[in-house]
């Protein structure tokens, strides 16, 4: 059984920045993409960023470009968020997400994604 968990969220100001991050357990973590996702009330799961098996390539949201980065410590099988430059509209609850494939032309898609984690709260205040 595949686990995820994310660390990491809290109350930060505008401007801050924060890091994510999501640990797996269970799995060949090696093999996943791994997305971030985030899902503010009454809203859909919005795609955030992901990152493919080997981290070579990444991809991120136009709202979050230039702001977000994405990455990975397979050794460690752990893949980060980190956020800069935090607005109000970041506020959110932030999930990731593994799919049991290197890479998928489906990364912004809930549906590419077998696995995913509880959550963690991130909350923007101005």
């Amino acid at each position: 059984q595949v686990q995820l968990v994310e660390f990491g969220g809290r109350l930060v100001r505008v401007g801050d920045s924060l890091t994510l991050s999501c640990t797996t357990s269970g799995g060949t973590f090696t093999t996943y993409l791994v997305g971030w996702f985030r899902r503010t009330p009454g809203k859909e799961r919005e795609f955030v960023a992901a990152i493919s098996s080997t981290g070579d390539s990444t991809f991120e949201a136009d709202s979050v470009k230039g702001r977000f980065t994405v990455s990975r410590d397979n050794a460690k099988s752990t893949v980060y968020l980190r956020m800069d430059n935090l607005r109000p509209d970041d506020t959110a609850v932030y999930y990731c997400a593994a799919s049991p494939t290197p890479y998928s032309d489906s990364y912004r898609r809930t549906y590419a994604y077998h696995y995913w984690g509880q959550g963690t709260q991130v909350t923007v205040s101005s």
